[in-house]
């Protein structure tokens, strides 16, 4: 098992570094090496590495390829915590309405050209997480009313009916505003482009403590995995900690699509793998799901931004191509066994 783990946090530093030196032009890897180590620790950069390849490294390729990991990691973990806390293959935050709400709160502001008095430039991503996590806490409230015991498939569906709702008020939205609809509809699949290092400081910390948050919780998580009533026999608050729990993934996947738009399917197809490979165990599942999850993520990047370079592609685009098949495949690969 540490070989596995060890295998897999080195592809994932490996992947980042591919993601900084591939694209239009390309960076060796020492090259790399030396604008870092110039930039972090003040050490005099060689003669043959130019000012272009240190603004291109430091200031482009650097932050967008470590914040696509970190946006990866967070939507994986709150994958991976709410197929297991619903124990369903297809619960995600993108499926329960976090997208969708965060959806609205940028066309809000975005057709009514909100800003907030201290933070304007954080304006979007603070209403887009603060709707994305509102639309969440809405549907799991309205669960636990209709459903004393919050069954889970009452979670999901209601979830779901939540997310058409919002979809449904952001479509009317865009259709009565039609002069900012292609800025919605980028902002809807997403984009890395231009961020700079103001989102990795934002979102580095808290990845960080969203996953020893949910760590804390990794043996309720493993006793779930194996049905309510044995979590229950087990000393297991069942009610209290879905609420922790699914609050807290959405509030991971709210701080990550705030800052880059909604991307979708990350949060299925990362879990899945990581399962397959280390097992059931949460201690386990968690932190690689967010290592494979953000290499993922800097691998869809590199292709949004390469396949038809100089144009650039939605990455949320390039994660549907791969998870939408991904999606139908748990679907009826469940189906066909049962």
């Amino acid at each position: 098992m540490k070989a596995k783990v060890i295998v897999t946090i080195v592809l994932s530093l490996v992947i980042i570094v591919i993601g900084v030196t591939f694209g239009s032009v390309w960076v060796p890897p020492d090259t790399v090496w030396h604008i870092i180590r110039n930039k972090v620790f003040s050490v005099p950069l060689p003669e043959s590495v130019s000012q272009t390849s240190v603004a291109i490294v430091w200031n482009l390729r650097l932050p967008r390829a470590l914040l696509a990991f970190i946006v990866g990691a967070c939507l994986s973990i709150s994958g991976a915590v709410m197929q297991s806390v619903l124990r369903n293959p297809l619960a995600s935050s993108y499926t329960l309405g976090v997208s969708s709400g965060a959806s609205l709160g940028a066309c809000i502001v975005i057709m009514f050209g909100v800003t907030l008095p201290f933070l304007p430039l954080m304006t979007l991503p603070l209403i887009g997480f603060a709707f994305g996590l509102g639309t969440i806490l809405l549907a799991v409230a309205f669960a636990s009313r209709l459903d004393g015991q919050m069954e889970n498939n009452t979670i999901i569906l209601t979830g779901m009916v939540f997310s058409l709702f919002v979809n449904a008020l952001t479509t009317l939205l865009s259709a009565i505003s039609r002069e900012h609809l292609q800025r919605l509809v980028f902002w809807q699949m997403g984009s890395f482009s231009a961020r700079g290092w103001t989102p990795v400081a934002i979102l580095a910390p808290i990845i960080v403590a969203g996953l020893l948050y949910v760590l804390h919780y990794n043996r309720e998580l493993d006793m779930m995995t194996f049905g309510e009533e044995q979590a229950k026999t087990m000393g297991v608050n069942i009610k209290r900690i879905k609420w922790i729990l699914l609050v807290t993934s959405a509030a991971l996947t709210g701080s990550a699509i705030a800052f880059v738009g909604v991307i979708g399917f990350v949060d299925l197809v990362a879990p899945h793998i990581i399962r397959r490979i280390f097992g059931s165990s949460h201690r386990y599942v968690l932190p690689m799901s967010a290592f494979f999850g953000g290499a993922f993520m800097v691998i869809c990047d590199l292709v949004a931004r390469t396949v038809v370079s100089p144009a650039e592609l939605p990455v949320g685009a390039v994660t549907a191509m791969i998870g939408a098949p991904f999606f139908a495949y748990i679907y009826f690969g469940r189906k066909n066994k049962a």
